[in-house]
Order: structure tokens, then sequence, then C-alpha cells
């Protein structure tokens, strides 16, 4: 799965709108929108904030992995 398919089932999964997510991680909704569409490539700060907002691992939300594991604590 691409990363970009991972976090729009996550924010689908998690019954969000782009406007929540897009809050979230401190972008503009039609920035997030361009993320999910493919038009812009993610930053791996936002990653890692989606990470952390929904909790899963960077293998995970990026697609190098289909386990979930929770985001590492520091």
């Amino acid at each position: 799965m691409l990363y970009i398919e991972r976090v729009k089932a996550l924010r689908n999964d998690h019954d969000f709108n782009q406007t929540q997510v897009a809050h979230a991680i401190h972008v503009a909704q039609t920035t997030y929108s361009d993320y999910e569409k493919g038009k812009v490539r993610i930053p791996v700060e936002c990653l890692i904030q989606l990470a952390k907002f929904y909790d899963v691992d960077m293998n995970y939300i990026t697609g190098v992995s289909d386990t979930i594991h929770p985001f590492p604590k520091a």
C-alpha cells in the first residue's frame, strides 16, 4: 500500500475529515487534500505528526509494514 493510501485509510478508519486532520498537523485543509491526492509529497515532519496523531509507527504509516505498532514513546 502506498503511503498516501495508508494516510487516507487511517483518516477514514478514525472517522475524521480532512479539516480535522489538517488542523491536528498544522497545515491548511487544501494542503492536506493535496497530500492525499498525491499532488504534493508529504514532508517527513508531517508524516511524523500523523504517526503521532494516529499512534502508529512510521513503518506502518509509510507502508513499509502492514503491522500496526504504537508510535514509540520518548
